[in-house]
Formats: structure tokens, sequence, C-alpha cells
């Protein structure tokens, strides 16, 4: 446990213990205590940095959905062609349901506060509007959320699958998306 008055980091190990205890236990397991037990810091610090749970979990959620989507926009920002862009998108979903298990639970929590909470469901809708963006680089803005929902589609079917499909069918999934039409 960090003792002083000085800790700069006080605020970002108590948002990072928040993620982990979400990951661990659900947002429904969170308490001041447990967030303050794992971050390391007394009690107290918990409400001088976030007047309440309610902030923490938006600040613990923002945080997350901003790792997620510097993974979108450094996958998509090395593509130079379109077929670098495919196989960009690709390797998102093969990333995103790789097994990290903690990404994985986090997003569902996320999603399941936002089914219930205006506020978390504004943080959602920033979420797609980047990743969504970073898409745009390379395709028009319709294919776009097409693809936006296939990556988060067939992310979530492969990671909860007992026997996730392979790139080939990734692959075609996105081909039939991103098919220049035929005039």
């Amino acid at each position: 446990m960090a003792t002083g008055r000085i800790d700069p980091d006080r605020r970002d190990r108590i948002i990072d213990a928040a993620l982990d205890l979400i990951a661990d236990e659900g947002v429904a397991g969170m308490s001041h205590r447990k967030v303050a037990a794992r971050a390391g810091v007394p009690l107290g610090s918990m409400t001088y940095h976030f007047a309440s749970m309610s902030e923490l979990l938006h600040e613990a959620f923002t945080r997350f959905s901003g790792t997620i989507v510097a993974v979108f926009e450094e996958r998509l920002d090395a593509a130079t062609t379109p077929d670098e862009a495919r196989e960009a998108v690709t390797d998102l979903v093969h990333h995103l349901s790789s097994g990290n298990q903690r990404e994985l639970v986090l997003t569902h929590e996320l999603y399941t506060l936002a089914a219930r909470e205006p506020a978390y469901r504004e943080l959602t809708r920033t979420w797609m509007s980047r990743s969504r963006r970073a898409l745009e680089w390379h395709f028009d803005a319709s294919t776009a959320r097409q693809l936006d929902a296939l990556i988060e589609g067939l992310s979530i079917h492969r990671a909860l699958e007992t026997e996730p499909h392979d790139r080939a069918l990734t692959a075609e999934a996105i081909a039939r998306i991103t098919a220049v039409p035929q005039g």
C-alpha cells in the first residue's frame, strides 16, 4: 500500500483495480472496500477521487473502451490497401476473441450496464462511433457500420463457442460485406 500524501498514481490504480474486480466478480461484486483493497489504497481514497461508484465505473469503462479503440486504430492504421484493411478486420475479430477472458467479461459487463443506464449507453455509442471512424479510414460509412457489427458478433461467437470458427469464415464474411457491387 502506498503511504504518505504524495501518490500521483493512486487514482489510476483505483481505476485499474476496479476493472480487475469487474473482470473477476462483475459490476454486482463492486464495493468501495473491495476496490480500495485491490488498489492498495486507504478506503477514504475512494471518495476523495470519485464522488460515487457510478463515477468510478464510468471512468473505468471509458478507459477500457479506449484500449479497445486503440487496438482498432493500430490494426487499421497499418493497412495501406483494401486487401490489407480486410485482413486487419479479420485480425481484429480473432484478436478480440482469442481467449482474453478479461476483455470479454468487461465488454459484456459494459453492455449490460448500457442496456440499463443511459450514461453507459452513451459511452458505448461513443465507443462504437470511434471504432467506425477507424473503419472509415478504409471503407464507406455504411460498410464501416456493418463491419463494426460483424466484428462484435463474430468476436462474441468465437469467444463463447466450444469450437470457434476459423479465419477463413471470418475472411469470407468480411469479403461479402466489403465486395464492390457489380454494375
